[in-house]
């Protein structure tokens, strides 16, 4: 980790290994293509093992109660942003534009304001990141995550349609 000046701003500059990520997203089940880009990691992820879809669910719909009150992540459905994280997720979609159950591409932000910090005022290292990560993906493949809001992300698991008009 190092700590970038820019005049007034300050950025924390993570030192992310691709290698070590992939190894993560490999432990918790997932085939991955990675690319390392200036600013962040892409993640292409694919559980080619699950017969059912990820566990990313609607957090609005009532019928997802259960999910939603064992969740530990939560997924801002306009941006993608996974809540208090430097972690987005973004719907993998087949050649015909339908999104794939058992897929979603994820990026992870290497430049981060210094004043970032994790739930609890903990700082963010490499060695949390990890195991952040780690965390997410056991997530979506056992307990649930949830969409909170949004179009851009969409559930995977539930109820994937929004409810027709009631009469």
């Amino acid at each position: 980790m190092q700590v970038l000046q820019a005049g007034p701003h300050k950025l924390i500059l993570l030192e992310i290994d691709p290698a070590a990520i992939t190894e993560v997203a490999e432990q918790a089940g997932f085939e991955t293509r990675t690319k390392d880009a200036a600013g962040h990691i892409l993640l292409d992820l694919t559980a080619t093992q699950r017969d059912t879809p990820l566990l990313l669910f609607d957090a609005a719909d009532p019928a997802n109660l259960g999910w939603f009150s064992r969740c530990q992540f939560y997924v801002d459905g306009r941006t993608g942003g996974v809540m208090q994280t430097p972690i987005s997720i973004a719907n993998k979609r087949d050649r015909s534009g339908r999104n794939v159950s058992n897929g979603l591409k994820v990026r992870i932000a290497k430049e981060l304001p210094a004043s970032f910090r994790l739930p609890g005022k903990q700082p963010l290292t490499e060695q949390v990141l990890y195991a952040m990560l780690s965390n997410l993906l056991g997530a979506l493949v056992k307990t649930g995550v949830a969409v909170c809001g949004g179009t851009a992300v969409q559930p995977l698991a539930g109820r994937t349609e929004a409810p027709g008009v009631r009469n």
